[in-house]
């Protein structure tokens, strides 16, 4: 705990020399008059572990993805993330913690920019990446679903910044470039995912706010009580 916290307070100061500041943190975002619009749980997909994860918008007209994982895939471990992001469904602002582990906390510009707010330094590797995505979990699919708005049959190539599963990590731990394809099958219903850089295809079934209901052969959603 003590390191968690060293690392907040160091995140902080750093922050305010950055051009890029974190657009609010935790707190503020709870006292700013957000409304919460979704909860979702998965499990992986044969019904071990559990994630917890809201979707809210910020009174600012902004988005917030958060999330409490005991993960399964590649090992057992536990994992915390909040992603910020703009009105137009950009990424702007991601945290993730591994409990025991490292941490990351990272901002973009919305532009395809990014910084580490931690070591206070740019993310060259990251340039034109506009999406995160987050190994642990189905949610941030969300995000380039909902910020692309993809015509029926439309396809779109993107760059996202990929946060690694714990064993994936290789040095320091900062997300990684990774080239993805979104392809829309049913409009706001059905979409089709390819994980280029990994050679992976998935076809994902959403509910009306965009989270993922079912990911195939790995995330299946628990039904709300």
């Amino acid at each position: 705990m003590r390191l968690g916290f060293r690392a907040v307070s160091r995140k902080r100061s750093l922050a305010l020399r950055s051009p890029f500041r974190p657009i609010a943190s935790p707190q503020v975002s709870r006292r700013s008059g957000g409304t919460a619009l979704a909860t979702a749980r998965w499990t992986d997909w044969s019904g071990q572990g559990l994630e917890h994860c809201q979707l809210s918008k910020s009174a600012e007209g902004g988005h917030r993805l958060e999330g409490a994982v005991a993960g399964t895939r590649h090992g057992l471990y536990g994992g915390h993330y909040v992603v910020l992001a703009d009105e137009q469904f950009r990424t702007r602002e991601v945290r993730m913690d591994y409990v025991g582990g490292p941490s990351l906390h990272v901002a973009s510009d919305g532009k395809g920019s990014w910084h580490d707010l931690l070591s206070d330094s740019p993310i060259p590797t990251l340039e034109g990446c506009m999406d995160i995505d987050i190994g642990i979990t189905p949610a941030t699919n969300t995000l380039p679903i909902r910020r692309l708005r993809l015509a029926s049959q439309q396809s779109a190539d993107i760059f996202a910044a990929y946060v690694p599963l714990p064993d994936q990590i290789d040095g320091c731990f900062l997300p990684m470039r990774a080239e993805q394809r979104y392809t829309c099958l049913i409009p706001g219903k059905r979409y089709r995912y390819e994980g280029l850089f990994r050679n992976f295809t998935a076809d994902l079934e959403i509910d009306h706010h965009g989270l993922v209901l079912d990911y195939p052969q790995t995330f299946r959603r628990v039904a709300e009580l």
